[in-house]
């Protein structure tokens, strides 16, 4: 990941909040990090990579446009299914907005392929259909997030931090298919007995990861370091037997870990 110079200016988007004692908390993508600088004067933050995969040449230029217009992101690279592979290895980026509905290749072989990857990247489906059966294939397959080609373009710049933060992101119009889908389901005997392999910070992190917290904010919530968090979340995904922080948040929901107003997504 590539980095951006921060001026004066304490409301850059990748900044998060700055305290009394003058540090900078930067949201962080791909675990986050805080910096110290007394006068905050200039800093570097990281600037997430991004890679858009689509059939459709008028889809990839639009968002590539959208995105190129902000300063703290960066488009490494566009293509359609069948080629996308190839782009994703030579550029290794930090985020995949990828069109779940190709022809040669779809979208949810391409993310098959991505997960096979040492360092697979954060993975959004783009999509123009808002259909059950294509949500829960791409989450179950690893999705971080399922967009909408309608998305506001004002919101997309924030919804790549999150992803490259380590969040979870769906389209208003998403949100509620998942949400009918898997949360108001009754608790699920099995993902409780589940969860009980957890340590009781083990459960708090997965709590905050289940309400879509990045590993920075995780942190700053627990007082503790990204680095440990992301220790926690490593062994919280081999201990509950998932591959993705959205298969540890469904099963933390089908677990009724979360309070009611998570469940309905508050």
């Amino acid at each position: 990941m590539t980095t951006s110079r921060v001026g004066e200016s304490r409301d850059h988007p990748a900044v998060k909040a700055v305290d009394r004692a003058g540090v900078i908390v930067v949201r962080g993508y791909r675990g986050g990090r805080s910096i110290r600088n007394g006068d905050c004067s200039v800093e570097e933050v990281p600037v997430p990579r991004v890679v858009i995969v689509d059939d459709e040449a008028l889809i990839r230029s639009g968002f590539e446009l959208i995105l190129s217009a902000v300063a703290d992101i960066e488009v490494v690279g566009t293509s359609d299914g069948v080629g996308a592979l190839a782009v994703i290895r030579e550029h290794q980026p930090d985020v995949v907005l990828l069109d779940i509905r190709m022809p040669g290749k779809d979208g949810l072989t391409v993310l098959s392929e991505l997960q096979q990857l040492s360092s697979p990247p954060a993975v959004a489906m783009l999509t123009t259909f808002n259909a059950d059966e294509y949500i829960a294939a791409a989450l179950r397959m690893g999705a971080t997030g399922y967009l909408l080609k309608d998305t506001d373009p004002e919101q997309l710049p924030h919804m790549i931090r999150s992803l490259a933060a380590g969040g979870l992101v769906l389209s208003g119009g998403v949100g509620p298919k998942v949400i009918s889908g898997y949360l108001d389901d009754p608790v699920d005997p099995d993902a409780a007995q589940r969860l009980q392999a957890l340590t009781g910070r083990e459960t708090e992190v997965l709590q905050l990861l289940a309400r879509g917290r990045s590993n920075g904010e995780i942190a700053g919530t627990l007082y503790t370091s990204v680095g440990t968090v992301k220790d926690q979340v490593s062994s919280i995904l081999a201990k509950l037997r998932v591959r993705s922080r959205v298969e540890a948040a469904i099963l933390a929901q089908r677990a009724g870990v979360l309070d009611s107003g998570d469940r309905h997504g508050q």
